[in-house]
């Protein structure tokens, strides 16, 4: 019997990409690895804005099964509820979450709104445009992208501190009049950060992200440096662990319980990240809430994984299953 086929979906990236954009290939790799040692035939897919083109490769590929790695499209990351999209239009079974789940997840201020009326506690924010609540409170405050990821934003203006709501929303509305793009602005939460991946539903073990000897005047954020600049201070000094003390086990329970929440809230399928922010008095905080999140050899999401006992290739077919059970199909 002949293996069955697995299109492995991704977005096409150039050759000059940046380290961050081209990651998604190093996932490429290991997913279709994992897919041969389960026994399937991976067939990998670039995904652009040829949506017609896209369509035909798929119908002439006719795959038992597609896996969707696609972080954006043309390099847009507003358009990447558009491979799921496609991928129901066409009604082939692919792995991750579903069309509304990524689109309401990856535009942030939807997912602030999720959050909020889900009660799950977020930070404060106010997106560009919007209507200023009658009071935020002073302090800090971070602009984000609505849907880009923070090598796209982040720069020494990102955090700002601010005083009122009046302020957050000039400053938005300057932010937004010289980059072009949308923009929100969320109170920066100065305390522990941790990231919560979920398998199927099923929490991995969970690390926390240590800012070891940063000064008191450098914020403690996991930006571009700290993923992908191997030669920097935030790179060498931003470390995950997954040791703690036994005080810290009903922290930790609160965030496996608040990220499933979040699953439920979302509607997430295959796998998910969630990111903390934890203040002063030890409250969770929701930041953001990653469908698909990046599963490469050296993301997070992997290393929780193994650290759960799991080969790379049992963490894919773990995926692969979840899909077969939400598409009803048999191996």
């Amino acid at each position: 019997m002949r293996p069955r086929r697995v299109a492995v979906l991704f977005n096409q990236v150039p050759p000059d990409a940046s380290k961050d954009d081209l990651d998604v290939l190093d996932q490429v790799r290991l997913v279709a690895a994992g897919l041969t040692e389960l026994g399937y035939a991976p067939v990998e897919l670039p995904f652009t804005l040829g949506l017609d083109r896209a369509a035909r490769r798929l119908k002439r590929l006719r795959p038992w099964l597609v896996f969707n790695l696609a972080e954006s499209v043309g390099g847009d990351g507003k358009l990447v509820h558009l491979a799921p999209a496609l991928l129901d239009h066409l009604r082939l079974p692919y792995t991750g979450c579903p069309t509304d789940a990524m689109f309401l997840s990856c535009h942030k201020v939807w997912a602030k709104r999720v959050l909020d009326a889900g009660g799950v506690p977020t930070p404060e924010w106010l997106f560009a445009g919007g209507r200023a609540p009658a009071a935020l409170p002073a302090g800090h405050y971070i602009f984000k992208s609505v849907w880009e990821h923070a090598s796209a934003w982040f720069d020494a203006q990102a955090i700002r501190p601010m005083e009122n709501a009046g302020q957050i929303a000039e400053a938005l509305r300057q932010k937004v009049a010289q980059s072009g793009q949308e923009f929100y602005a969320e109170r920066y939460i100065d305390g522990r950060e941790f990231n919560v991946a979920l398998l199927a539903g099923t929490v991995l073990p969970i690390p926390e992200m240590r800012f070891l000897d940063f000064p008191p005047d450098r914020f403690k954020v996991v930006d571009y440096r700290a993923k992908w600049d191997e030669e920097s201070f935030e790179y060498t000094h931003t470390v995950a662990g997954f040791d703690f003390p036994a005080a810290d086990a009903p922290l930790l329970e609160s965030l496996g319980a608040m990220a499933r929440r979040c699953w439920d809230l979302f509607g997430l399928r295959g796998y998910a990240r969630v990111d903390f922010r934890v203040d002063a008095d030890g409250r969770p905080w929701v930041m953001e809430v990653n469908a698909n999140p990046c599963i490469s050899p050296d993301a997070g999401f992997i290393r929780a994984a193994r650290r759960a006992g799991l080969t790379d290739a049992r963490a894919i077919g773990r995926i692969v299953d979840d899909a077969l059970a939400r598409f009803s199909l048999n191996r």
